[in-house]
């Protein structure tokens, strides 16, 4: 019986340590790569045309500015086609003050982005253009994104993701920070590792681009929380995989309000976790049998749960293990994970050191435990709540980011 104990509780350590070892992995080789930008260049005289799609749902208050950014980098022959969605507010009548074409769609019993996003493309099949840009209604760009996208997209022939990053203001909280923090780690320097290994990543939702060839066909009508990521692992699959673009920047602002942000974090970690369960074992089994090699990476970077999910299961197993280990059991786990909960630090310690070093103090790093605390209840609520699967628009600051090309830089 001992036995078997001890069995269990090793390889349940080594599934830990699977997760751990993927984030310290794509975090060192993030750090050891040189400052360089590792993306085609806007130079190119030749990308074709671009639409760029906006989904929008009652997004009046702040879509102004991304109008704005967005036609002053269009060239000759490119469109932004935003789509007005189940709205209430004014966001048809700016987007056409803007310049830019509008489409309406009034369906309330199909609310969502993929639905939006699905009635864009059947507008562009009338006049398809050669690449598709996805952008949110909510988002500022950097200068030169649409082209560095684009330019991209046209070279490599598959969907490119840009750099998406969340910003909080200076008087923002720790808390907050902290989730600034974490959110650098997964949409930066993880795909950052991936790229320097010449690995696809994810899709993150905003800042796509498509060859119209390779979108044509995708699935988009859905209400799923998660669609961006469902399409990179569909179009993955298909042998499409995304390449990450970390010189090309878009970004948006945290909720101001703490209710909008938890329902924020809520929804994002529910649609996480919920593919974690459902589809990655699926896509580990699918890309061993195909052999496709691309779609396994994904997988097991998408096996990664949220990095305070996974601090808790660490030190709940090391708890475990130290009692086993006291008890006469095996040390085999321990041993497992204490190394696995020394590659988590370091890996949280090199991020910061690399990348995170102007949104965090060292001294706040010694906050970061009782915010993983705080979340307890967020995965009990994960875990026992009915589903969001509506798209609600999330309230936000109407202040501007400062965009630049160079910051926050990768020193």
């Amino acid at each position: 019986m001992a036995a078997l104990v001890s069995c269990l509780m090793t390889i349940m350590a080594i599934l830990l340590a699977i997760p751990v070892t993927i984030v310290f992995l794509e975090t060192l080789v993030a750090v050891a790569l040189p400052a360089r930008q590792l993306c085609g260049c806007a130079s190119n005289d030749f990308r074709g045309r671009v639409a760029v799609l906006v989904p929008a749902h009652n997004e009046s208050a702040g879509l102004s500015p991304t109008l704005e950014q967005i036609m002053g980098q269009l060239r000759s022959g490119d469109r932004v086609v935003v789509i007005a969605d189940n709205c209430t507010d004014n966001t048809a009548g700016i987007a056409a003050a803007a310049r830019a074409t509008v489409i309406e769609r009034n369906e309330p019993a199909r609310i969502g982005k993929g639905y939006a996003l699905d009635f864009g493309m059947n507008h562009l099949r009338i006049e398809p253009p050669d690449i598709v840009i996805i952008v949110d209604a909510d988002c500022r760009l950097a200068p030169g994104v649409i082209d560095q996208l684009a330019t991209t997209c046209a070279i490599a022939d598959r969907p490119v993701q840009a750099l998406y990053l969340m910003t909080t203001p200076s008087e923002a909280s720790i808390k907050l920070k902290i989730r600034e923090f974490a959110w650098r780690v997964k949409n930066w320097v993880r795909p950052l590792g991936l790229h320097g290994l010449n690995l696809p990543c994810q899709l993150m939702g905003t800042g796509m681009a498509f060859p119209w060839e390779v979108i044509r066909t995708a699935d988009f009508a859905g209400g799923s929380i998660v669609e961006d990521l469902k399409l990179g692992i569909e179009l993955t699959m298909a042998g499409h995989s995304a390449q990450f673009c970390p010189s090309a920047r878009v970004y948006s602002e945290f909720p101001s309000s703490s209710e909008a942000a938890a329902m924020q974090q809520r929804r994002w970690e529910q649609g996480h976790i919920g593919l974690l369960l459902t589809a990655v074992p699926r896509m580990i089994y699918l890309s061993l049998r195909h052999g496709n090699g691309h779609l396994l990476v994904l997988a097991l970077d998408l096996a990664v749960p949220p990095l305070s999910l996974l601090a808790v299961l660490i030190c709940a197993m090391l708890g475990l293990a130290g009692l086993s280990a006291i008890l006469g059991l095996s040390s085999a786990p321990l041993i497992i994970n204490v190394a696995a909960t020394l590659g988590l630090l370091a890996a949280v310690f090199l991020c910061w050191l690399k990348f995170c070093r102007d949104v965090l103090s060292a001294s706040a790093l010694l906050s970061i435990p009782y915010y993983i605390i705080q979340k307890l209840h967020l995965y009990r609520d994960v875990l026992t709540r009915r589903k969001t699967t509506r798209w609600a628009r999330t309230d936000r600051k109407t202040s501007e980011t400062k965009l630049s090309c160079d910051s926050p830089a990768i020193d």
